[in-house]
């Protein structure tokens, strides 16, 4: 259902649908948690679902090492690294020894399943020179992504009064790491082996931590923690109907529990509708050709995870010169269609030429 249509001439300027938020309000005593702060947002578009204290700067735990992560993948991810004793920590371990050598993806898969303290100082010291260094890595991408209450200073997670987070930036965090597929590959597994370059030929089993990924169907990741300050923070997702949602719940006692019950409720709300259907037809007067006009089509079919039912309207803008000149080739672009949901983009085709049109005087 379309509450607009504008026609106009085609514009330059590209949308692309980027770290943008749909902020929906909850159904009433649709589900509770445990959590001091929670939310369930759609992946797909960022559409919030359930939120409690979501916007709250709280201690988060190990759930800190999916920047850390994140900063690794996009690095070079066949780097060696010797491990050495400054890289040590205490809390949960790799166990890894003194002067073992793993590439930089291998740490990953081991601080990401075991939440290897040392694997993330591993990482941290390998890519800025030291902790400190990191940390201003981690906060330079925070700002990037648009978390505005967050504050890295370590890369395991590690009490600290000025490392902090909300459920809000976490899921933000989260959206954007499942968008690597290295990323997602890793922390959708319930174990992984991890190779070591020296010693030659050992290999180590980790076993997934997020219980949830065996617990819950459709269940693809995404990282535990605890601390005693933090209590027990979890960040997941999960993907059903081609439909994907994140959850985050910090210091929550019933997590797992939680993380299925947001889940459930998310499922009953949501749908991915068909918001542009690849059948139709525009008409665009054509000059210089024996043809008037040329056939129009949308590039493909665009989809957007919505409310059930609702009767929220969506606004369509096309955008197509008022005539085009001969020659024009089938599949040339010529204009798009944007679709809006509350002044959010939420869809976004070309529209392409559907016939050759030749040069030829009418």
């Amino acid at each position: 259902m379309f509450a607009k249509r504008v026609l106009g001439f085609l514009t330059a300027a590209a949308v692309f649908l980027v770290g943008t938020i749909f902020i929906f309000p909850q159904k009433a005593d649709a589900v509770t948690t445990s959590a001091s702060a929670a939310i369930l947002m759609c992946a797909d578009n960022g559409m919030i679902l359930y939120e409690h204290h979501s916007h709250e700067k709280r201690a988060i735990a190990s759930i800190t090492k999916i920047m850390t992560a994140v900063i690794a993948l996009e690095q070079d991810e066949d780097k060696e690294v010797k491990f050495t004793l400054d890289m040590a920590a205490e809390g949960t371990s790799m166990y890894l020894k003194e002067n073992e050598v793993l590439k930089l993806s291998e740490l990953t898969k081991g601080m990401m399943m075991v939440s290897g303290n040392d694997a993330a100082n591993a990482i941290a010291v390998s890519i800025a020179g030291s902790r400190e260094k990191f940390a201003e890595l981690m906060n330079q991408k925070a700002e990037q992504l648009g978390m505005t209450d967050t504050h890295f200073v370590t890369p395991s997670g590690l009490d600290d009064e000025q490392h902090y987070s909300t459920a809000y930036d976490m899921a933000v965090l989260c959206r954007y790491a499942m968008r690597n597929p290295n990323f997602q590959n890793i922390v959708s597994q319930s174990s992984i082996n991890v190779s070591y370059v020296y010693p030659k030929g050992k290999m180590q089993t980790c076993k997934n931590h997020n219980r949830l990924v065996s617990m819950y169907e459709g269940c693809i990741g995404i990282k535990t923690g605890y601390t005693s300050k933090a209590g027990r923070t979890l960040t997941s997702c999960a993907e059903r109907n081609d439909v994907r949602l994140i959850a985050v719940t910090l210091n929550d006692r019933d997590d797992w529990n939680d993380h299925m019950a947001l889940y459930d409720y998310g499922w009953k709300c949501v749908e991915k509708k068909t918001v542009i259907p690849a059948d139709k037809r525009f008409y665009v007067p054509v000059v210089g050709s024996e043809s008037t006009v040329v056939r129009v089509v949308p590039e493909h079919s665009c989809f957007a995870v919505l409310f059930k039912d609702s009767d929220e309207s969506i606004d369509e803008k096309i955008y197509l010169p008022r005539f085009l000149y001969a020659p024009i080739h089938t599949g040339q672009a010529v204009g798009e269609i944007n679709c809006y949901k509350q002044g959010v983009l939420i869809a976004h085709t070309r529209l392409i030429a559907a016939e050759n049109v030749n040069y030829g005087v009418p």
